[in-house]
């Protein structure tokens, strides 16, 4: 009989319509496929029913997690080699249920049924989000999510971030080939972000989703600031409340554990929200835009990082990746750009630069990853294996997106112009003064 690698290649080529683009290593022992390609590793027979009982992403991301599956060989290749065939198939792929019309995927399922064992579906791996009943993105389902995705560890962030402790892009003016460090980029970013809000000594800046507090203090020290810093974790609270401390600015920023929704002591000069809006919803977005709008005085300046995802044909048929909604952000959703913009507009913003950092974000992925895999021992002391494998795919899927263009980040900054329409913006705004 072939052993399991050989019959898994057959079965996978009969079920997605093409070759297998990586080599497979069975539990068996078995190898089978391109010789040169990156070893998709099948450990167990329980891989195989993670996928009959949830085919598609959601199958492949328990067994990855849980460590029944896994790649032998440079990870970025196998997942580019593999997306075409399971993350981009696009708006018009055959469905689960016309593919089964198909005799030959059926008789491929029954081989898989067969080879997989025992019919009982595996429990999901612990890392998995247990969800509840309610609407989205309520300030106790948000709270509920943002400590699912940074109450993790503020040990195991500092291993994958590096010294800045900024979970977001980097601004990389002199890339990592070139001597650059991810340090410096991510003080060249906070810098960045400060001169387009045109930060200046007796300012008041609020930083919506504050973090470990690396922009509000940068801004309080090097732009002379009194920052109100926000979140809704208690560990990133306690670790930027001791840097702050660390720092001696504690008379200048104050970071508190509340929701953006429920600051009410404006106006402020200036908002700072990066890698934040993410997590706000569809639903929601023009209530976030509103309320920002309402905090900020006349004349004041929102810098806006986001991560975009490309348009869609039809807009209603968008749904939240499943690893990451399941693994990652519970509940984030991303929108393109124009429907950034648009809402930001319908506050009342005046947007007046947008730019497009989308390369930024996959040099500072491929540095985190790297940082996550250099370390990997120490990694899976500070949290599970299974969190820990998380991390490593879903940061390194996501350099390739970025890459590839499936997906982007945009700075937008916008103003409330006074009642006179004044935006106290120089002529040319990418001067930044």
């Amino acid at each position: 009989m072939a052993g399991a690698a050989l019959r898994l290649q057959n079965l996978f080529e009969q079920l997605l319509g093409a070759p297998l683009p990586v080599r497979i290593r069975a539990w068996d022992g078995s190898q089978d496929g391109p010789p040169d390609a990156p070893t998709l590793v099948v450990r167990n027979r329980r891989a195989l029913r993670r996928l009959l009982f949830k085919p598609g992403e959601l199958g492949l991301a328990r067994a990855w997690v849980a460590g029944d599956l896994d790649v032998d060989g440079d990870l970025y290749t196998a997942l580019d080699l593999m997306a075409g065939l399971v993350w981009e198939r696009g708006e018009d792929a055959r469905t689960l249920a016309g593919a089964l019309r198909d005799p030959e995927v059926r008789a491929a399922v029954r081989g898989l049924v067969k080879l997989a064992g025992p019919p009982l579906p595996p429990a999901p791996p612990p890392e998995e989000v247990r969800r509840g009943r309610g609407h989205l993105h309520t300030k106790r389902s948000d709270r509920r999510a943002i400590s699912h995705h940074y109450d993790v560890g503020n040990d195991f962030y500092e291993l994958v971030l590096g010294s800045s402790m900024v979970y977001s892009c980097a601004y990389w003016q002199v890339p990592e080939s070139e001597g650059g460090t991810l340090e410096d980029a991510q003080r060249d970013k906070l810098e960045l972000v400060s001169r387009k809000l045109g930060l200046s000594p007796g300012q008041r800046l609020l930083d919506v989703g504050c973090g470990w507090g690396s922009m509000a203090i940068h801004a309080a020290r090097e732009h002379g600031v009194s920052v109100v810093g926000v979140t809704l974790s208690q560990e990133q609270a306690a670790y930027a409340r001791k840097r702050v401390a660390d720092e001696g600015l504690t008379d200048r920023v104050e970071i508190r554990v509340q929701d953006y929704r429920d600051v009410a002591d404006g106006p402020y000069d200036a908002i700072s929200s990066i890698g934040m809006a993410e997590h706000v919803g569809a639903e929601r977005y023009l209530e976030y835009a509103t309320d920002l709008y309402r905090l900020l005085g006349p004349g004041g300046r929102l810098l806006n990082h986001q991560i975009a995802r490309r348009p869609r044909r039809d807009e209603s048929a968008y749904s939240v990746d499943e690893f990451i909604d399941a693994y990652v952000f519970p509940d984030g959703e991303l929108a393109p750009i124009g429907t950034t913009v648009t809402q930001l507009e319908r506050a009342g913003f005046e947007v007046r630069d947008v730019e497009s950092i989308r390369e930024h974000y996959a040099l500072t992925l491929r540095r985190w990853v790297a940082n996550l895999e250099s370390d990997w021992a120490t990694a899976l002391r500070l949290v599970s294996p299974g969190r820990a494998r998380v991390w490593r795919l879903y940061m390194a899927a996501s350099a390739l997106a970025f890459e590839r263009n499936r997906i982007g980040v945009n700075q937008v900054l916008a103003v409330k112009t006074t009642e006179a329409g004044g935006s106290g913006l120089p002529l040319r705004t990418r001067t930044w003064n």
